[in-house]
């Protein structure tokens, strides 16, 4: 029989020792009664062994000596019991569902699906208040850095500038510089620095930043030049060719120093090549006698043409 209060059960008698030898300890367990439990009498005529004498489930043993008392258990609280789990009982359920991971994100807005540019709406007129994507296109001293960088300095909405040749020169250790020879290297580094600007685009656009990019785009060689800015950036980016007089680019590129100036030649022969884009279709501009503001206004005023009637390409 288990004590009331869950104290453990008094070891067998001994002979020669009473029946509560060995509950010191249960006296001071926390909650235990002060005195032992009062043990209800044996039943009439089992012949047993003192007042504390629990009758057996089986037959009665025969007589002689008892057999050594089983160890004490050592004094202090008893751990509580852990909770049994109901029959059959089902884990509980999670209280919260786990998230799923979050989306791919670059900057902080996810890039729209696909992250294209769409051809801007014709609805809106004012190329300063729109987000809108660029690409300016010219030869050498055509001012195409001095103009965007203005242009996109005085936008009403943020505005990025992107250079295709400062970002052809992140390439510090193996720099392939076309003046030395164009070969596969060069080649390689411009295709790369195009697809890096292209991505820079879309996170832009993607977060409501317009931008403009500005490169030199052969006519002779749509799937390098504009092929490549389309699949980069999307059918949205508006070309705009800046094209002044050869006397005019020969003077802008002889006031350059480093390798962003060109021999006179090499000038002449660019210039010569993107001549090709008369009668392309796409929009130019002769900033010969235009300063760079003035290049600047005229260029919002091109713009709004173009997204009123885009130009194929």
């Amino acid at each position: 029989m288990q004590h009331a209060v869950g104290s453990p059960l008094p070891p067998p008698h001994e002979q020669g020792r009473g029946p509560h030898v060995g509950w010191a300890s249960a006296a001071h367990h926390p909650g235990a009664p002060q005195g032992p439990a009062p043990v209800p009498p044996p039943p009439p005529g089992y012949p047993g062994t003192g007042a504390g004498a629990v009758p057996p489930s089986g037959p009665v043993p025969p007589s002689g000596p008892m057999p050594p008392a089983a160890p004490v258990p050592p004094s202090g609280p008893m751990p509580p019991a852990a909770p049994v789990p109901p029959p059959h009982a089902q884990p509980p359920a999670p209280r919260h569902a786990p998230a799923p991971p979050p989306p791919e994100t670059t900057g902080h807005l996810p890039l729209p699906p696909g992250g294209l540019v769409g051809v801007p709406p014709a609805s809106a007129p004012d190329p300063a208040a729109t987000t809108l994507a660029v690409l300016l296109i010219g030869p050498a001293g055509a001012g195409k850095t001095s103009v965007a960088k203005y242009w996109a300095d005085h936008r009403r909405v943020p505005t990025a500038h992107i250079s295709l040749d400062d970002v052809r020169e992140w390439v510090r250790s193996g720099f392939a510089d076309p003046q030395s020879g164009w070969n596969d290297h060069s080649e390689a580094q411009y295709r790369l620095a195009r697809r890096t600007c292209g991505f820079a685009a879309r996170n832009f656009l993607a977060n409501g930043i317009s931008c403009i990019l500005d490169d030199a785009v052969f006519p002779d060689r749509p799937v390098v030049g504009l092929g490549g800015w389309k699949r980069h950036v999307g059918p949205g980016l508006l070309p705009v060719v800046l094209l002044p007089g050869l006397d005019i680019v020969l003077e802008r590129n002889a006031e350059r120093s480093g390798n962003r100036r060109l021999t006179d030649e090499e000038v002449a022969r660019i210039h010569g090549r993107m001549a090709g884009w008369y009668g392309s279709g796409l929009p130019i501009i002769d900033n010969s006698q235009l300063d760079v503001p003035g290049t600047a206004r005229l260029l919002d005023e091109v713009l709004v043409r173009a997204m009123a009637s885009p130009p194929s390409w």
